[in-house]
């Protein structure tokens, strides 16, 4: 009871300097500038009032915070540094270290296993103030067969077994403690799950006598949320179902499943979301037809024919009526997501690499010939139309493959918004007591320009063989592209669009 006392003191302590400390400044400005500095205040506070409304479009909707940021609003980058130097000199004054990783749990519950019938867990760091819970499904392509699981076993055990994974990880980009990082979701609580069952998160299978492996993704999913219910997530507003690649798909696969566990628990007030990365397959025909020997070569529909009953994968009951004996086609975004009921942002590059790898389209130092391009370029339109009705979106015509947990996710950019920026628009349109859309806050952000890499924000390109980078002009020429053909294609002059390809745009 003694040291409680001291923790609440000590607590105290600290909210006082940081009270100080924030205060401070502006008193001291105030008490020694005169009637100049007055005046200055007070034009200051004269155009924080006009700009207050697209200030408050940032902000509402961040239950953790009451803080005032206006007056710092135009160096916030400097501001951030300054409350985590604060932070940390204030240190002494808690009994706690302020740690920033994610630390290994295993789940409780033995009986719900990765592959090789480990434990499977997940990795958590708490922030006891917010009421906003992110769950992030990591990806990492999946088995089909007895044949592809074993290969998968020699050279990627960690996507299979718990037993080497590490104690901590440090979270990235929408999974940062880092506000520099991580504009708006720095501050809620963070689990990252790891992959481990091999199935796109669907099977529902334990590992038998009969059976070599366990197959138990979505499974493992409902038994993390069990226990982060006694962690409080029961109290939480706000659960976002995060994910990328085979995650991102996964997400797709199971956020109505969260919902309804929720629910049916009794948690009717915790919102749930689901932000898919990278994970809005198509199920096209290959560029070049190859015989389904491994996971890289077999072609999607093929691959997840066979995979959803060797998992016994389960995918979401609106979408499983819908395609009665053919439930491998929830497994694909533009037929999945129409029977959903919980609200989900994709984030989709229109050149995905995972895409063109399971199409036979192999980028490897060769310039491609003429078929090859057409086929890129067909994808790219074909991943579009397929976007059309999907009202909440971020899509780069970029040739990459995930984004949400890269380091340098802030920097991409759809027609000049940023995906922190989309995602927060997203969020504030959701709040149950908004009525009308936000003007300058867009949610439907799709490239239009026809080729990879056209938008000038896509991440730097290296050359696979020397791992230079490349220009954007270099990139497009290894490609085979043709700047003559692609002029008369779009109607410009050929001196225009070399112009706007070294330029960037």
């Amino acid at each position: 009871m003694q040291s409680r006392g001291v923790v609440r003191g000590s607590v105290r302590s600290c909210l006082l300097l940081l009270f100080i400390h924030m205060s401070a400044p502006v008193e001291a400005k105030r008490a020694h500038g005169g009637r100049a500095q007055t005046r200055r205040v007070q034009q200051q506070q004269q155009q924080q009032q006009q700009q207050a409304p697209a200030y408050r479009e940032r902000v509402e909707g961040a239950e953790s915070f009451a803080l005032d940021f206006t007056a710092v609003e135009g160096n916030m980058d400097n501001f951030m540094v300054q409350i985590k130097n604060l932070a940390q000199s204030l240190y002494p004054c808690s009994v706690q270290k302020l740690d920033q990783e994610m630390k290994l749990q295993l789940l409780k519950n033995a009986s719900v296993t990765c592959n090789d019938g480990s434990p499977a867990g997940y990795y958590i760091k708490e922030s006891k103030g917010s009421k906003r819970w992110l769950l992030f499904l990591e990806g990492g392509w999946y088995c089909f067969n007895r044949q592809t699981c074993d290969s998968r076993y020699e050279t990627m055990r960690r996507l299979m077994s718990s037993t080497k994974w590490p104690q901590t990880r440090t979270g990235t980009g929408i999974l940062s403690p880092q506000p520099e990082e991580n504009p708006h979701w720095w501050n809620a609580n963070m689990v990252f799950i790891p992959y481990c069952s091999s199935d796109v998160w669907s099977g529902v299978t334990p590992k038998t006598d009969q059976s070599d492996y366990a197959f138990m993704g979505s499974l493992i999913i409902k038994e993390v949320v069990n226990e982060l219910l006694t962690k409080g997530l029961d109290n939480a507003k706000v659960l976002l179902l995060a994910g990328s690649s085979a995650g991102g798909t996964g997400v797709l696969l199971n956020v109505d499943h969260v919902a309804e566990q929720l629910k049916s628990q009794g948690h009717r007030g915790v919102q749930v979301r689901g932000l898919a990365d990278s994970g809005w397959f198509l199920d096209n025909k290959q560029y070049k037809f190859t015989d389904c020997l491994d996971t890289i070569s077999c072609a999607p529909t093929e691959a997840i024919k066979r995979g959803i009953r060797y998992w016994g994968g389960l995918v979401p009951e609106s979408c499983r009526q819908a395609n009665v004996g053919e439930e491998w086609n929830c497994f694909f975004g533009y037929k999945v997501y129409p029977t959903l009921k919980s609200p989900v942002f994709v984030v989709q590059w229109l050149f995905d690499e995972a895409q063109l790898t399971v199409d036979n389209i192999h980028l490897t130092g060769q310039p491609v010939h003429e078929g090859q391009w057409r086929y890129i370029q067909n994808l790219g339109q074909e991943l579009r139309s397929t976007l059309g009705d999907v009202p909440a979106m971020f899509a780069p015509a970029c040739l990459s493959h995930e984004l949400i947990t890269r380091t340098h996710w802030m920097d991409i950019q759809v027609k000049g918004t940023s995906l922190p920026r989309a995602l927060h628009c997203w969020d504030r349109s959701l709040q149950v007591n908004k009525t009308q859309p936000m003007r300058g806050c867009p949610l439907h952000l799709i490239d239009s320009c026809p080729w990879p890499h056209c938008n000038p924000s896509c991440p730097t390109i290296r050359d696979q063989l020397t791992g230079q980078e490349m220009s954007v002009i270099q990139f497009l020429k290894h490609m085979g592209f043709d700047v003559q053909k692609m002029a008369q294609q779009q109607g410009m002059d050929p001196r225009t669009l070399l112009g706007m390809l070294n330029d960037g745009n």
